[in-house]
């Protein structure tokens, strides 16, 4: 219990490192609720991370903003901190109907971004944002979809004990409960990208593509509970969908904005399909045989809590008519809130501490990019692109239609 209490305490209020004399200077695009754990606070205990100023529609706003968070700099415009030189990087956490002109414009100025998930509205949008000509120029900027649970060892962990080509059901369930987001939230706003699918099942559909190793062929299945007023029109706050993955293996993911008070973990759980095991000590008629089911619980905040469960089935049969002759089961469970808990891991030397959230894992991976040093784990354009694409699918099927697409070029 103390260890918990004491990681918590640090994730959010992390010792502050003493800063570079040339250090990254961040600008925010937006007084953003997102904006304290994505950069803020994950920039307290980097060397190389000032976040120097903040805008918002409201000056107002943004300077209460910035006096509540250190941020030295307030601006009038979004504008202004993409025209100032010693801004190096940009934060962009506004609505998504707004993340691709902001990031085309914040690219086109040179800056790096740090864009929030999901990159932009459809697979339109990412496709041209993505494969911008300026970024494939020397010393091009980076530009990352800050998809930070992608990011934190716990997922790392769960992914090992995964064999893609042999899963066949994967279930995941992310949700927030009803209290923390009202209906007059910018994500049942659908001219701003507003949605579940958007603001949650972005994280589904990440999950599953990791889990896979691969792209999705059909969305078989997509439906929403929406609220059909106003500008919350075509906004879903809550779907279920399932997916078909080429090696015939299926995907249920559902999300809700709008889930009961008491909160429940994310969720991913994994089922592969029976494999035959080497086994020496068997006669020639019988066979050993695997089925594996691995849970990872709280991969979204894994820095709170999570548990990775794996649970193996062994069955011994004959192999003329499959009657089985012995069966047991192998349960384990593990954790990794750092990469140096799982010691000969491929990523075993990756920095890192077991109360870094996601986001600060994220950071050191965006800044190492920035600087020219290897990444160790990345997001790239493409990908970004294919995540979308999956978004699209599931749009498209529910019936509600894709999110709007940005008219700015």
């Amino acid at each position: 219990m103390i260890s918990l209490l004491s990681r918590v305490y640090k994730a959010f209020d992390p010792p502050s490192a003493e800063k570079h004399d040339k250090p990254i200077r961040f600008g925010i695009l937006g007084a953003a609720t997102i904006a304290p754990m994505t950069i803020i606070t994950p920039a307290v205990s980097h060397a190389e991370v000032v976040v120097q100023a903040i805008s918002a529609r409201d000056r107002a706003r943004a300077e209460a903003f910035a006096k509540k968070h250190g941020i030295s700099d307030v601006r009038d415009t979004y504008e202004e901190i993409l025209q100032d030189a010693n801004i190096d990087a940009v934060l962009i956490p506004l609505p998504n109907g707004l993340h691709y002109e902001w990031a085309v414009r914040a690219i086109r100025a040179g800056k790096h971004v740090l864009l929030e998930k999901p990159s932009v509205n459809n697979e339109e949008e990412a496709a041209k944002l993505f494969n911008m000509p300026e970024l494939s120029q020397p010393n091009a900027p980076v530009l990352l979809e800050a998809c930070h649970s992608r990011f934190h060892p716990a997922v790392h962990k769960f992914l090992s004990f995964i064999t893609p080509g042999d899963v066949v059901h994967v279930y995941t369930d992310v949700m927030v409960p009803w209290l923390f987001i009202n209906k007059d939230r910018i994500e049942f706003n659908y001219k701003l990208g507003g949605g579940s699918i958007m603001a949650l099942g972005t994280y589904n559909f990440a999950m599953l593509r990791m889990i896979f190793d691969d792209e999705p062929e059909e969305c078989l299945s997509c439906d929403p509970t929406v609220w059909a007023d106003g500008v919350h029109d075509k906004c879903d706050y809550h779907f279920k969908s399932t997916f078909r993955f080429p090696n015939g293996g299926i995907a249920e993911a559902t999300a809700t904005l709008q889930g009961p008070i008491l909160w429940k973990p994310s969720e991913a759980r994994v089922t592969h399909k029976d494999v035959v095991v080497p086994d020496a000590s068997l006669p020639d008629t019988q066979e050993k045989v695997k089925t594996r089911k691995v849970t990872l619980h709280g991969y979204m905040h894994a820095v709170l809590w999570h548990r990775i469960d794996v649970e193996d089935l062994f069955v011994i049969r004959n192999k003329a008519d499959g009657q089985p002759i012995k069966k047991w089961t192998e349960k384990a469970s593990h954790k990794a809130y750092s990469f140096q808990e799982d010691a000969g891991n491929k990523l075993a030397d990756i920095p890192g501490e077991d109360w870094w959230m996601s986001y600060r894992y994220q950071l050191e991976e965006f800044v190492n990019r920035i600087k020219g040093r290897p990444t160790n784990y990345w997001i790239d354009g493409q990908d970004s692109v294919k995540q979308m694409r999956m978004v699209d699918m599931a749009y498209a099927k529910s019936g509600l239609g894709l999110r709007p697409t940005s008219e700015f070029s």
